[in-house]
């Protein structure tokens, strides 16, 4: 297993709709363990494909007890909205913003054998897999932001300040990197700081 290099706001592939997993196979699989380790090793609750730079469509996520991974996702949210949360991402460290989420989700999807999966929670879990869910359609947490929320979270990523928070995060992070299946491939949250 091996710590992948999390993308950081500003990497094109961070906005891109990832495409679905059609091969089933070790390197797939060897793929999974890397995101647990890098999720792990960065204090994240949850890490989608795009945030270690791989255009397929998988995340993982460990909250509330819940931990687990899915391939080829399609979310299903309930009506209710629990209260703000801030939430935070991997990709975009060093903020945290208030975001009204969906009170209960659920994925489904398959694992690395192709065989069929189920995740659903609420709270914390439940923002998490719409956290996740997101980032495989080319979205970030920041992207829901509104009004005042929205204008400062820009804001402050255009700053030349946010490029000191953002290199001091890979800093940090690229001590316990690893082989990347990234480098080889086609291609955070819940917390203000670190997250998914």
């Amino acid at each position: 297993m091996a710590v992948l290099p999390v993308r950081i706001v500003g990497d094109p592939i961070l906005r891109s709709t990832t495409s679905p997993v059609t091969t089933f196979d070790a390197h797939l699989a060897k793929l999974v363990e890397d995101m647990f380790e890098t999720m792990d090793d960065v204090g994240g609750v949850g890490l989608a494909a795009t945030q270690v730079g791989v255009d397929l469509q998988i995340f993982t996520f460990d909250t509330d007890g819940l931990r687990g991974y899915v391939i080829n996702p399609v979310l299903e949210i309930g009506e209710e909205l629990q209260n703000q949360r801030q939430e935070g991402c991997l990709s975009v460290p060093g903020l945290g913003f208030h975001l009204p989420r969906a009170q209960w989700a659920k994925v489904t999807g398959v694992d690395v054998n192709g065989e069929p999966v189920t995740y659903e929670g609420e709270g914390l879990t439940a923002r998490c897999l719409q956290h996740e869910f997101d980032h495989l359609q080319g979205m970030l947490y920041i992207d829901r932001l509104e009004g005042e929320d929205k204008k400062t979270a820009f804001r402050t990523i255009r700053n030349r300040s946010y490029n000191n928070v953002a290199d001091q995060t890979q800093a940090k992070r690229s001590a316990t990197l690893g082989t990347s299946f990234a480098a080889s491939s086609s291609s955070a949250f819940g917390q203000p700081a670190e997250g998914n």
